[in-house]
């Protein structure tokens, strides 16, 4: 919004803009079944979420013993993009591999 001062000058005010939030950030887990070999999760886990060898095997371990590992935290759009990466790598491996994603 622009008015003139006492002098003349035109001076641009700015409006009290509303507070962006940050996006909502989701989980990305995988899920255990019997099936997938461990060697396979820790590669995927290195190849779609950027983990080193000891990290990947890690997490690989919390799936193998708890059922579900979290890989990583993203905005939706890319939590479920790696999730579709993931299965569909896993299908074309001929793994029942599982990949959900969850509001964190």
């Amino acid at each position: 919004m622009a008015t003139k001062d006492e002098n003349g000058t035109a001076v641009v005010r700015k409006e009290q803009s509303e507070k962006l939030e940050p996006p909502p950030m989701y989980q990305v887990l995988l899920l255990n079944d019997d099936y997938t070999p461990m060697e396979f999760v820790v590669a995927i886990i290195q190849e779609y979420f950027n983990k080193d060898r000891e990290t990947a095997t890690q997490i690989m371990l919390k799936v193998h013993r708890d059922g579900r590992g979290m890989c990583g935290v993203y905005p939706k759009d890319i939590a479920s993009t790696k999730v579709e990466l993931v299965l569909a790598h896993a299908r074309k491996a001929g793994h029942p591999l599982q990949c959900v994603m969850e509001e964190a």
